[in-house]
């Protein structure tokens, strides 16, 4: 299966984000997935990447146009996808992924992530959706969603659209066993 692994490109996080990432892209490997991520070369995306490719895994990067004109590709993944704009990228990820695992970022990562869930609880997307908590890092997202649903500006059955994780094993094992999401449900994303 195919992973895609949203992720910081900061180079400036604190080592716990790194060891995780790391982690994630050992296990992705060890798993024989195929990690897919949006082709940095620095932060958690290149260390997520590089250690896949060090267990022996293969990972493949999709980046759009202007930032490899900017030289901000990794060189060394298994295979780069060049993508002419942001929303071919994440549209191209979303079609390579069996599953997505967010790891932690800034506001490109968590965009990323809210775009997803969007698209499964339209049903455009029906593939899992797996957010890493490192450090319960996302903690605080987790309990904005979780007011949305108590708000009632999204349905109980919303909070299902995606599965938490505390550690990179557990984000793959539920990547694995997750099923898919009921494009039916549609029909409830409006209240």
């Amino acid at each position: 299966m195919n992973i895609t692994v949203y992720g910081a490109s900061s180079g400036q996080v604190d080592e716990v984000f790194v060891s995780a990432a790391q982690r994630l892209g050992e296990v992705i490997a060890q798993r024989s997935h195929t990690l897919v991520n949006g082709a940095g070369r620095l932060g958690l995306m290149a260390a997520s990447a590089n250690a896949c490719m060090q267990a022996g895994g293969k990972a493949i990067g999709v980046i759009p146009k202007f930032m490899v004109e900017q030289n901000w590709q990794h060189n060394g993944m298994s295979q780069l996808i060049v993508t002419e704009d942001m929303h071919e990228r994440k549209q191209r990820m979303a079609d390579l992924s069996g599953a997505c695992i967010a790891l932690p970022g800034g506001v490109g990562t968590m965009e990323e992530l809210l775009e997803i869930i969007t698209w499964k609880q339209l049903g455009i997307y029906l593939k899992p959706v797996i957010v890493l908590n490192t450090e319960d890092y996302y903690t605080p997202l987790l309990q904005q969603l979780s007011r949305a649903v108590e708000h009632r500006f999204m349905r109980e059955q919303h909070a299902l659209i995606w599965q938490v994780a505390s550690t990179p094993e557990e984000a793959v094992r539920l990547a694995e066993t997750t099923p898919l999401w009921d494009k039916s449900v549609r029909k409830y994303a409006a209240l």
